[in-house]
């Protein structure tokens, strides 16, 4: 069994990867269930899987909490990645070239004082 652990945003997600059927259960959940709103979230969570061709020979049990769906997918797509970047130095040089093992830094900036939000100044009027 490998793991790892996968962040974006306010979302982290424990990644469990260990031989099976392709099957991908995220809080107790199979994949198409949690994530039943929209495509792109699985796609993003089972692309790993698909660049390496292996969407059939590993089991992937994920804890992901925090967050909002897409920091959620992408946060578990980045773990499933990691597991597989442990098993084999060929899948981590793939994984690489995909752009599939890099955290993405952005953050959600901080609200400002005298600011509706962090950059949205007040309404500004002549008189």
């Amino acid at each position: 069994m490998y793991y790892a652990t996968g962040r974006r945003k306010e979302s982290t997600a424990r990644v469990y990867l260990k031989p099976g059927k392709g099957e991908i259960i995220i809080n107790e959940k199979p994949l198409d269930e949690y994530f039943k709103m929209r495509e792109v979230y699985r796609i993003k969570v089972r692309k790993p899987l698909e660049v390496l061709g292996l969407n059939n020979k590993y089991r992937a049990e994920c804890y992901v909490k925090g967050g909002g769906t897409t920091g959620q997918a992408e946060a578990i797509g980045l773990g499933i990645a990691r597991c597989l970047a442990n098993i084999s130095e060929e899948y981590k040089k793939i994984l690489r070239k995909y752009d599939l093992l890099t955290r993405d830094p952005r953050e959600v900036e901080r609200k400002h004082y005298n600011k509706h939000k962090a950059r949205k100044a007040h309404q500004w009027h002549k008189r």
